[in-house]
């Protein structure tokens, strides 16, 4: 009998958590790419340049999941990827960037609760992690807007 832990020993719902959150990382990614796209086409440089980085980040993030779904025996699977939102001013576009992080931040927090509850060590590391980083980027997000509207 193997040592590695299977998927049958696995707790059900935590390929579920990852898969959610796979998606959510990749829909970012496609949201930040969009975002850097329309912004260098109507000539906002600064802050297309700040989205291109943003998705490389989420990025990162995504590549951290899968690697941790294929560490736990699963296949990787992004069921639903968002449409971007790609309509309003960059205000607008903003809003909508830090609303969706802020969902981001909520999905992370249950799945962290999640695995306390379920007595589940390993993954609440992984998931707090990414929830830590999570928050300092929404943060990050929030301190480069207030800068860019009061210069």
């Amino acid at each position: 009998m193997s040592d590695e832990p299977s998927v049958m020993n696995q707790d059900a719902v935590i390929p579920g958590y990852l898969g959610r959150a796979l998606s959510y990382e990749l829909s970012a990614v496609q949201q930040y790419l969009s975002l850097s796209s329309l912004l260098t086409m109507r000539g906002v440089h600064e802050a297309s340049e700040r989205f291109r980085n943003e998705a490389q980040d989420e990025l990162r993030h995504a590549e951290r999941i899968i690697g941790r779904m294929v560490a736990l025996g699963f296949a990787p699977n992004a069921s639903c990827l968002r449409p971007p939102k790609l309509n309003g001013s960059l205000s607008q576009l903003v809003e909508h960037v830090i609303e969706f992080e802020h969902e981001i931040v909520e999905f992370y927090e249950s799945a962290v609760q999640y695995c306390i509850q379920a007595g589940d060590c390993e993954n609440r590391i992984f998931f707090d992690a990414l929830l830590s980083e999570e928050r300092q980027h929404v943060n990050h997000v929030n301190d480069w807007w207030q800068k860019m509207v009061t210069t």
